[in-house]
């Protein structure tokens, strides 16, 4: 039987996590793309090689492993070096997804990813689920949960797709403006479907 899988994503401190987590307890598979997005730049990979060749032993810790703020600063201010590394890692990570969705066992898969539009990772699904909040509870949840200052998350906030363009790619939409209770009813209605769904496909 093919597998039926739901691609799950949202602005940062929409609650995309809190759902994944929630569709996890009902037995659900979650392939995690920022996951998996570390795992393929781990020391003793190719793409880690490829990494400090590249942009030189800077980028690499004590530890061998990346220095992901310092790669941020290098490819936050130079667009090349940003597309550089993004045709490197984007196979990989896409190949690895690929590998953990056929190796799932449950009834049906969720590929949680914060850029799953961005990086066209929704072709890897067949349905596309969105947990939504308005911008500002964004804003405020991150804070909250994150500390940092109010202009660097607005950053981020830019460099993802607005909420409206966004939700244009929903099948299904969770509201999580209110609490926890209700975004749990709505991911067990959702399992109930995406069970049906995955059943006949």
């Amino acid at each position: 039987m093919s597998k039926f899988v739901v691609g799950l994503t949202g602005g940062i401190g929409s609650g995309k996590s809190a759902a994944s987590s929630y569709f996890e307890s009902l037995g659900i598979r979650c392939v995690d793309a920022d996951i998996v997005s570390r795992e393929v730049v781990l020391p003793g990979t190719r793409a880690l090689s490829e990494i400090e060749k590249h942009f030189g032993n800077n980028v690499i810790d004590n530890q061998g492993e990346l220095n992901r703020k310092i790669l941020r600063e290098i490819i936050f201010h130079d667009p090349d070096e940003k597309v550089w590394l993004e045709k490197l890692l984007h196979p990989l990570i896409r190949e690895r997804i690929q590998l953990l969705i056929a190796n799932s066992k449950s009834p049906y898969t969720i590929l949680s990813s914060p850029l799953l539009i961005e990086t066209k990772q929704h072709l890897q699904t067949d349905y596309v689920l969105v947990v939504d909040v308005p911008e500002n509870t964004q804003l405020s949840r991150t804070l909250k949960r994150d500390g940092g200052n109010e202009k660097t998350i607005k950053s981020i906030l830019s460099n993802q797709l607005s909420r409206t363009q966004r939700l244009k790619y929903a099948d299904d939409i969770i509201d999580n403006s209110t609490d926890l209770k209700t975004l749990h009813a709505q991911v067990e209605s959702l399992h109930k479907k995406y069970l049906d769904l995955a059943s006949k496909k």
